[in-house]
């Protein structure tokens, strides 16, 4: 069985070489807002769908973006009820507003959730006879979504620049995702000054989801010399400018810097997949609502350890680039450096190592959902096997 899983890991990888993966046109700033909403080539008075969330409606973060798109004679549709963790229910009214309000265009701007939730917005425009679910996997969507932008407001999912869109089967408490060349926002604009007022602990959930991506695509065998070094240095910038962000939220440079490191961890994962985190974090998040990054976070080093020495290559590889270690230690040295940084970081950053919620009685059907989304589709360096999938659940357990 694991055979066909590398056969299907290389078809992949294959894909990424020969066709490629469409990237977004990358704005940064102010002006770069601007210069992305003329872009959008609109006459006046064009109805835009602005997606987003009620917290970022109610504390007007989306404001600039809003007045961005009025002083270039367009006219913003709000739709804020998308929640944390994306529904089906959540999409179709979008969908329904989009419609109605006879929008051409869409303008996300949020956390991961609010980027996926536009991207899928979009699919069900240009796809209306097909439903939300029926998205998921890859290569569901296969058309040109409309014009839009994503501008996200925490540096984590990345998800301005990724084929993938993650979603909640409401009814199933299942999480869900669509993977489609197509689902790469068209335009992505990266503003520091939206992200100053998250709180520090968001800000360190949301940025060890981004380092995540980065070192998930390192461990991938799908990993190439180009998503390398995009993650590299996404690992950089995340070790030397979260902590500055996590004591000086209005650092407006630490800001910046980890919204590109996510922006350049997305573009690396979206081209390698990621790995056993993301597998059982998604599980956590759709049984118990328990926020991505922080799911993340509490999984990183338990499935690090986990793999042990079959991944010392790579994680000394990040210690050397990041400046964690010496080049004159053998390379066992350098992976246990990254680990100690790891783990000091997280203390720091004070993340848990426990969650609460995990009921000994889940664990088996947790532990199974995750091996199921994990295989075949995450081309892993090494197998998890059930009882090992079951032994990390049982060590976040509080």
């Amino acid at each position: 069985m694991y055979l066909l899983y590398r056969c299907y890991h290389f078809l992949l990888k294959s894909i990424v070489r020969f066709i490629g993966i469409p990237e977004p046109r990358l704005y940064q700033g102010k002006q770069g807002l601007d210069d992305a909403i003329l872009d959008l080539s609109l006459p006046a008075d064009t109805q835009v769908m602005v997606v987003t969330d009620k917290v970022l409606n109610e504390l007007q973060v989306i404001k600039p973006v809003l007045e961005a798109l009025r002083a270039r004679n367009l006219s913003p549709v709000v739709y804020d009820q998308v929640q944390a963790n994306p529904t089906i229910t959540n999409i179709e009214q979008g969908y329904q507003v989009y419609n109605t309000h006879r929008c051409e265009a869409i303008v996300s701007v949020g956390g991961g959730s609010v980027l996926d939730a536009g991207k899928l917005i979009g699919a069900r425009v240009v796809r209306p006879h097909r439903s939300v679910d029926a998205f998921s996997g890859l290569f569901k969507v296969f058309k040109t979504l409309p014009p839009n932008i994503a501008i996200p407001t925490t540096a984590g999912t990345g998800s301005e620049t990724t084929v993938v869109a993650v979603f909640n089967d409401d009814k199933q408490n299942k999480k869900l995702a669509a993977a489609d060349f197509c689902l790469v926002p068209q335009r992505a604009v990266l503003l520091s000054q939206l992200t100053t007022t998250l709180p520090a602990k968001i800000t360190a959930a949301t940025a060890i989801d981004a380092l995540t991506h980065a070192i998930e695509a390192i461990l991938s065998i799908n990993a190439t010399e180009h998503t390398n070094r995009k993650a590299l240095e996404a690992c950089a910038l995340i070790f030397t400018h979260l902590p500055i962000a996590y004591q000086h939220g209005q650092d407006l440079d630490a800001r910046e810097k980890l919204l590109y490191a996510s922006f350049l961890a997305g573009q690396a994962f979206t081209r390698t997949s990621v790995g056993y985190i993301h597998a059982i974090s998604h599980q956590l998040t759709a049984r118990y609502g328990t926020p991505h990054g922080l799911a993340n976070a509490v999984l990183l080093l338990p499935v690090l350890h986990w793999y042990g020495s079959r991944i010392h290559p790579q994680l000394a590889m990040i210690a050397r680039h990041c400046s964690l270690t010496s080049l004159d230690y053998p390379v066992e040295q350098q992976a246990q450096d990254f680990i100690s940084h790891i783990t000091h970081l997280l203390i720091q950053l004070n993340i848990q190592t426990q969650l609460n919620e995990v009921l000994s009685d889940d664990i088996q059907s947790l532990a199974a959902m995750a091996l199921d989304e994990a295989h075949p589709d995450y081309p892993v360096p090494h197998f998890m096997a059930l009882p090992d999938c079951q032994h990390i659940l049982t060590q976040i357990r509080a």
